[in-house]
């Protein structure tokens, strides 16, 4: 028998491999009703990490898709609902975007605003994926499907609070309330 290959994990080269200038940048500086939604990065020890890459996606405030399978049509100009942003040494990421629209579900139901959120990093074997909501939405998400489906700690986990610009949400990757991530 023949030894066991060696496991891989992904990274550490996303924070200086596949950010772009503009990464952060959902919609441009200076748009009106950008908001910044900002956080930090935790491991297990609720030490930051700082080479992790953040991915969101997300619907426009009318909440359609820049995306050609979006039947509804197209989005506002300069909203490519798109963004990429590295966690800086202490951990901390930020995107400049518009806060989302509620879109449809599968079912045809609403879902409440929110944004889809990839984290990779070291140490994981495939990306974390997650959804950000609003905590200053407490009627949409109380009727999200996908929220109604999780128990009250880990929707918890999923809401990102207002902040004077925007909105805070923190990635904890592990330990006392660990983000709720999704398999998909």
């Amino acid at each position: 028998m023949s030894a066991a290959t060696p496991s891989q994990t992904v990274g550490p080269f996303f924070s200086h491999a596949l950010p772009w200038p503009d990464g952060p940048y959902v919609v441009p500086a200076g748009t009106q009703g950008a908001v910044w939604l900002r956080g930090t990065v935790l491991d297990g020890a609720g030490e930051p990490v700082p080479d992790a890459l953040l991915e969101t996606w997300q619907a426009d405030p009318a909440g359609r898709f820049d995306h050609p399978d979006d039947p509804r049509g197209g989005t506002a100009g300069g909203f490519r609902g798109f963004g990429r942003c590295p966690t800086d040494a202490d951990g901390r990421w930020a995107i400049l975007t518009l806060k989302p629209g509620q879109v449809p579900a599968p079912d045809g139901r609403r879902q409440a605003p929110h944004v889809a959120l990839s984290v990779f990093a070291r140490g994981l074997l495939d990306r974390l994926v997650t959804r950000v909501y609003f905590a200053d939405e407490p009627d949409a998400n109380a009727a999200d499907p996908v929220l109604a489906a999780l128990p009250a700690p880990a929707r918890a986990t999923l809401l990102a609070q207002p902040t004077s610009d925007g909105y805070r949400f923190d990635v904890r990757l592990q330990g006392e309330q660990e983000t709720t991530f999704f398999d998909i």
